[in-house]
């Protein structure tokens, strides 16, 4: 059974006091102005509640422009609530993700060979156990076929076997592979345009993590996994079909789709699973069928965000995004922006902690 979540009081919330609260309620304002204007999320959520949905209003309307108000606004509109997972000590895991930015081409060419697939036109999306009773509720989407029968999706091997609907082409498989992980990618085309991949559903087939099987199978040491030297292992292994490399990518049966975006602004972070860009160190993923978008959530951990030491990491968060690798409710990815430092960061992120959910008064987790 799920550890129940514990009522604690905001002086609980060590360092608490001394986050930045506006840069935590700039990133909820802006969760509230499109719930509130009603903008399709990217990956529906568990919905959120009618008491939340007024604390979006309020905070739409509020007058709010210095850290003393806005850290009254959470403290007059919610209670925290420790999260505890099934571990023995009840701690949270935390792991970050960042918007890779790579060199691609829009037609193929002896550098850039691996194909970047659009979404399909029989794919259909819904959330894992939304789908239809006759299908496997860890799955989430379907193959729409002509008769209108839906049947599970093809898995990450399969897809690649086949020729689909390539808008991008990028160096080879592994930055594909790590494009779809980190769900989005900022693209350096070779006539010097900048475009962005944007998320646009997936197969549904379950997430397995690649650098997991790594550790478990000897091949990596736990103490020394990086996205680096991931991707150096890959590479080593060969990525053609058959070769070791690729064949680990394949175990991974989930296959993320994208679309292009040509108008990037780098001032803004990609569209998360809530439909809205996303804010370095102050957006979250977690587990969209526990957890409604835009709730806040509070992080206090040991981590190496800062440099290779671990420090502090005591931030108030919001609910931004979703991921399939991101289930349970003692589970947070953390975003941190785009580029190699923010890879880096990201993926030096293993670690355990404590959360808490900001619960709009009168709501219970």
């Amino acid at each position: 059974m799920t550890p129940q979540p514990q009522l604690l009081a905001f002086d609980a919330l060590a360092g608490f006091a001394d986050d930045d609260a506006l840069a935590a309620f700039v990133a909820f304002r802006d969760w509230a102005r499109a719930a509130v204007a009603e903008a399709p999320a990217l990956r529906t959520a568990k919905p959120p509640s009618p008491r939340q949905m007024q604390v979006a209003r309020a905070a739409c309307g509020a007058a709010i422009a210095d850290e003393v108000a806005a850290r009254s606004f959470f403290v007059d509109n919610f209670r925290p609530w420790r999260v505890v997972s099934e571990a023995a000590d009840g701690a949270a895991f935390f792991t970050g993700y960042y918007e890779p930015v790579v060199d691609a081409s829009l037609t193929p060419t002896p550098d850039f060979r691996a194909p970047v697939l659009a979404r399909p036109r029989d794919l259909v999306s819904f959330a894992p156990g939304e789908g239809p009773p006759d299908l496997d509720p860890r799955l989430a989407g379907a193959e729409r076929r002509e008769d209108g029968r839906l049947v599970p999706y093809p898995d990450r091997a399969a897809i690649e076997a086949r020729d689909g609907d390539a808008i991008a082409w990028l160096a080879d498989e592994v930055e594909v592979f790590f494009a779809q992980v980190q769900g989005s990618a900022r693209l350096r085309l070779t006539d010097g345009r900048k475009m962005r991949l944007a998320y646009d559903g997936r197969n549904g087939q379950p997430y397995t993590s690649i650098g997991r099987l790594l550790t478990e199978a000897g091949e990596i040491p736990q103490t020394e996994m990086s996205l680096e030297r991931l991707k150096a292992w890959l590479r080593a292994n060969g990525l053609k079909p058959g070769d070791k490399g690729r064949a680990i990518m394949q175990r991974n049966a989930s296959y993320v789709f994208f679309r292009l975006v040509e108008d990037v602004d780098p001032a803004l972070g990609p569209i998360g699973g809530a439909g809205i860009a996303l804010t370095p160190l102050r957006s979250i993923a977690v587990d969209r069928a526990l957890w409604s978008y835009g709730l806040p959530f509070w992080i206090d951990a040991a981590l190496p965000w800062e440099s290779d030491a671990l420090s502090p990491f005591r931030r108030l968060m919001v609910a931004h995004d979703t991921g399939s690798a991101i289930v349970g409710p003692a589970r947070a990815d953390i975003f941190f922006g785009a580029g190699e430092t923010a890879g880096g960061r990201a993926g030096a992120i293993r670690h355990r902690g404590a959360l808490a959910v900001l619960v709009p008064i009168g709501d219970e987790p």
